[in-house]
């Protein structure tokens, strides 16, 4: 089992925005992490990669935590934010090679995985470019090169479609259906649920910093009493509970 979060409250300056959070993504699984703006995805990330502390709770991934083995626990997570970040004095070969180096990669082996990458992305003229000069479309797909080239255990992807065209989104979806295969697994939040309920294995809907529900799509239409519902459906009556819970 690759991510397991026990208990989990935490947030910022002790202002606590998830209340004993429980959840888990399986090895071979797509995950969908599902909320509205402010329900506790991002804060979840940022608990998982070691952004923020746990005021309360456990976060293990592979069964490594932070505080057993920093070093392995990060090696095993690969994580593609929404907002790409990028050094605007290195070029897209130093990126790699710095990634490489992160990671304690093979160098010659990893080169060989990347370009495989880089040509599904139509990157691989560009190893001697600087990715900060890049479209947002174009950074995005460097994140993405970066971290899917390594070996990690799970991979963190956080609205992972902003500013990418429909091929690169199939692109995508299919490098992480292949990572899927080898065992990895893979949590991605989304806003796009039509596509999450395609791709999928199970879901976790975060409201107002609490898990409101998780499972598979069948367990979820069991759970909120909607048997002929899609995944938006139910988002939708979340929602609500939210608006009726606040009235």
């Amino acid at each position: 089992m690759s991510l397991e979060i026990n208990n989990l409250t935490g947030g910022y300056a002790h202002v606590a925005v998830l209340k004993n959070v429980n959840f888990k993504a399986e090895d071979g699984q797509i995950t969908g992490l599902i909320g509205l703006n402010g329900a506790g995805k991002s804060t979840t990330i940022k608990h998982v990669i070691g952004l923020l502390t746990p005021q309360k709770g456990e976060i293990k991934v592979d069964g490594k935590t932070l505080k057993s083995d920093r070093d392995a626990y990060h090696k095993k997570i690969a994580y593609v934010p929404e907002t790409p970040v990028l050094y605007p004095e290195l070029t897209l070969r130093e990126h790699i090679e710095l990634a490489i180096m992160a990671y304690d990669l093979d160098a010659n082996q990893t080169m060989a995985r990347v370009q495989e990458l880089l040509k599904k992305f139509r990157l691989d003229n560009k190893l001697d470019w600087f990715p900060n000069n890049f479209s947002k479309g174009m950074q995005q797909k460097v994140m993405i090169a970066c971290a899917f080239m390594t070996d990690a255990r799970l991979f963190i992807i956080d609205e992972p479609f902003t500013g990418l065209d429909p091929l690169a989104i199939h692109d995508l979806l299919d490098i992480v259906e292949a990572k899927k295969k080898q065992g990895a697994a893979i949590l991605m939040s989304t806003h796009i649920l039509a596509t999450a309920q395609q791709y999928a294995d199970r879901f976790v809907l975060l409201n107002n910093g609490q898990v409101r529900a998780q499972g598979s799509l069948d367990e979820l239409k069991s759970e909120f009493h909607m048997s002929n519902a899609n995944l938006d459906d139910i988002y939708m009556q979340m929602t609500r509970e939210g608006v009726d819970a606040n009235a």
